[in-house]
């Protein structure tokens, strides 16, 4: 078998936790957050759906994006602001 070699700031799934720029920092904590917001809409919009369906109940969907998905949002793009932002210096203070 061959090694491969190993960086220096460790990985998560296989992406390299050096070496991100300011832009890409940026665009990950912010995509992160996106993310988070879309699937949490998604579970919202759908548990919704079977709530209005089974319980004969009338809950507008606007409810899973204002009190599911922003907030979600939210708790992510302040999480990974940091985090990113962290990672950022430290990649600066290395060079």
């Amino acid at each position: 078998m061959t090694e491969s070699p190993q960086s220096e700031g460790g990985t998560v799934l296989g992406f390299p936790l050096r070496g991100f720029g300011l832009f890409t920092s940026l665009l990950l904590a912010f995509a992160s957050a996106f993310f988070t917001f879309f699937a949490t809409t998604t579970v919202a919009i759908f548990a919704l759906l079977g709530w209005n369906l089974f319980g004969h109940h009338a809950v507008s969907y606007a409810d899973s994006y204002r009190y599911v998905g922003f907030p979600a949002f939210l708790v992510v793009l302040v999480v990974a602001l940091p985090v990113f932002a962290v990672l950022w210096v430290r990649a600066k203070m290395s060079k």
